[in-house]
């Protein structure tokens, strides 16, 4: 019997069409509760024909013990920084993503945590639980500036809501939407560097790759405005970790509202997790009822494709041919 392996926890627990939709191709569903490390996507690897992943460490040694059996690997969302891409594509193993189904959410998010930092709500909300009455004075989001790294489908929706709270917007993307840029009143800036000067708030919707790991560091504090807020729901190697402590200690950095870690599960001691001008939620930016349906359904759809030998949605390495497995 045709074997998958799912392991993404959102799509396990998120009710709606998707579980019907894989019921009813007949195959069999081993299920596992990732991100799994390493060592845990091994141990589950070999006999299996297709997979379902989310933020699983899918090394060469895993695709590796996959191979020959595994026929495609499905991505429940768009990061594949976890992903040997090389081997994947060497091995002729296609591999799908699903891209523009959770853009909305993100940016949700995005404002969910700026809004917590500029009014206080960890601190408030600490303070009425505990039956008291402390309170600290907040800012408003109107004519601040907010510089956006990454005008994806996520930056623009955190552009549209920016300029909805009556913001200014810079945003830095090699890749620049002219049409949505004026369309939007959102300045293009040559450099990040110039982003790093004009941002009272700094989001970033970048991928993860070699030149943007520990892009937001000791090296480019000093080149944003002493107090900036900085916003993270792309990836937490994106920031380096211990020079985001010290710059939030010293007051460089006023505040880091952030969906992601470098480290996720993080262990107890992270020294992010106890700072009083940090919000961090667990990688839940993209989890809402809705954006969870749209992305476990395309991941579904794209499965069954690529396993009949049709073409899927959306594929990160398109040059490997899918070739029909059931």
């Amino acid at each position: 019997m045709t074997r998958i392996l799912l392991t993404t926890t959102s799509f396990q627990d998120t009710p709606g069409a998707h579980h019907q939709m894989l019921a009813d191709t007949g195959w069999e569903i081993i299920r596992a509760r990732g991100p799994l490390n390493e060592a845990d996507t091994l141990a589950l690897v070999g006999d299996i024909d297709g997979y379902i992943c989310g933020d699983d460490m899918i090394t060469r040694a895993v695709l590796e013990k996959a191979k020959p059996r595994l026929k495609v690997i499905s991505k429940y969302g768009i990061g594949v920084d976890k992903i040997d891409v090389k081997s994947c594509t060497e091995f002729g193993l296609p591999l799908l993503f699903t891209p523009g189904v959770n853009h909305t959410t993100v940016a949700e998010h995005t404002f969910l945590l700026l809004l917590a930092l500029e009014k206080n709500l960890l601190f408030h909300t600490d303070s009425t639980r505990s039956n008291g009455w402390k309170r600290k004075t907040g800012h408003e989001l109107l004519e601040k500036t907010i510089g956006i790294i990454g005008l994806g489908r996520i930056g623009k929706e955190v552009a549209i809501r920016a300029r909805a709270f009556g913001m200014n917007v810079i945003g830095f993307d090699v890749y620049w939407d002219e049409k949505f840029a004026a369309a939007h009143n959102v300045k293009r800036a040559a450099t990040l560097d110039e982003v790093y000067a004009a941002a009272d708030y700094l989001s970033l919707h970048t991928n993860l790759t070699p030149e943007t790991r520990d892009m937001i560091s000791a090296k480019s504090f000093p080149k944003m405005k002493k107090g900036v807020l900085i916003l993270n729901c792309a990836r937490g190697e994106i920031v380096h970790t211990a020079d985001m402590v010290e710059a939030l200690k010293s007051g460089q950095v006023g505040g880091y509202g952030t969906d992601v870690l470098d480290s996720e599960p993080p262990t107890p001691d992270h020294p992010l997790l106890k700072l009083p001008n940090v919000v961090c939620t667990p990688h839940v930016g993209s989890r809402t009822y809705e954006s969870v349906v749209r992305q476990a359904t395309t991941a579904v759809k794209n499965l069954i494709l690529a396993m009949n030998g049709e073409k899927p949605l959306a594929q990160i390495n398109p040059e490997v041919p899918v070739k029909k497995v059931v």
